[in-house]
């Protein structure tokens, strides 16, 4: 059985409302990153539609993948739902991407970056920005292509980290080809969805929220496979996915307002059960 939430959230770029089903019953945390993900998504067209109101357009196009030479992280939970989600490919697609993911390896492991990446996958405490930023400049030098595209294109689309779904522009496209030098400028992002699953993942386990490397994403959710099975109430999961998206979003509210000096709006957030189905 589902039980289905209708949900509105107050964001920067305009209200958010829609409804969510939630298995009634115990649940693994991958259960919930897809809905998490689509409120992310949502919330993030919300951004789009008020910067074409403003008379802007995104640069962002089908083929673009200047930004897929970054250093992607993930959270606990999306780890193990890409894992679950390459675990049911064909078995020639799968090979190929085990292949690609190998030979990512060891362009780094030669780059002297790997055990770096690893160190940062296995923290036992958050890693500060300013520890991470000389990696991602090191990884980002490197140039190499995310081993999930292909012909330019995202292997995993429907997949893909929460990361690469936020990261929209409205610079000049050929800005993107060095995002080290360039001054590129990011679509406001109101809630960081790999952020949220990553503190829930944190007080739900007792432990640092993670910041995983792509490249290494499969090793790491193969490591700790046991826990990817442990089991939440799926309305508990959804309660501190929309408390965390709450806190997200009081926080972006606060920063705009003082990027602009005017007042904004309180957020608020509102969830009712609807029906069992």
């Amino acid at each position: 059985m589902v039980e289905r939430f209708d949900v509105a959230l107050n964001t920067p770029a305009g209200r958010l409302t829609t409804a969510i089903d939630v298995p009634t019953g115990l649940i693994p945390i991958t259960a919930i990153v897809p809905v998490t993900r689509r409120l992310g998504e949502e919330a993030a067209q919300l951004e789009v539609q008020q910067a074409i109101a403003a008379g802007q357009s995104i640069s962002c196009q089908m083929g673009c993948a200047a930004c897929c030479r970054m250093l992607v992280p993930l959270s606990a939970p999306e780890a193990f739902a890409l894992r679950e989600y390459v675990a049911q490919l064909p078995t020639e697609r799968r090979t190929l991407l085990l292949n690609r993911l190998s030979d990512t390896k060891d362009r780094v492991t030669r780059a002297g970056l790997w055990d770096r990446l690893n160190d940062v996958a296995e923290a036992s405490r958050s890693v500060p920005d300013e520890e991470l930023d000389p990696i991602n400049r090191s990884y980002y030098a490197l140039r190499i292509p995310c081993p999930y595209l292909e012909n330019e294109m995202c292997s995993i689309y429907e997949a893909r980290p929460a990361a690469c779904r936020e990261l929209l522009v409205t610079s000049p496209a050929e800005l993107c080809q060095d995002l080290l030098q360039n001054p590129v400028t990011p679509l406001p992002v109101s809630m960081r969805i790999g952020s949220i699953l990553g503190l829930i993942w944190g007080t739900l386990t007792s432990s640092p929220p993670r910041l995983i490397p792509l490249p290494m994403a499969l090793e790491w959710a193969e490591r700790h496979e046991k826990d990817s099975r442990r089991t939440w109430p799926g309305s508990s999961l959804l309660d501190q996915v929309l408390d965390n998206m709450w806190r997200f979003l009081s926080q972006e509210f606060t920063n705009r307002r003082g990027a602009s000096g005017e007042g904004q709006e309180v957020p608020s957030k509102e969830t009712d059960r609807r029906s069992r189905l």
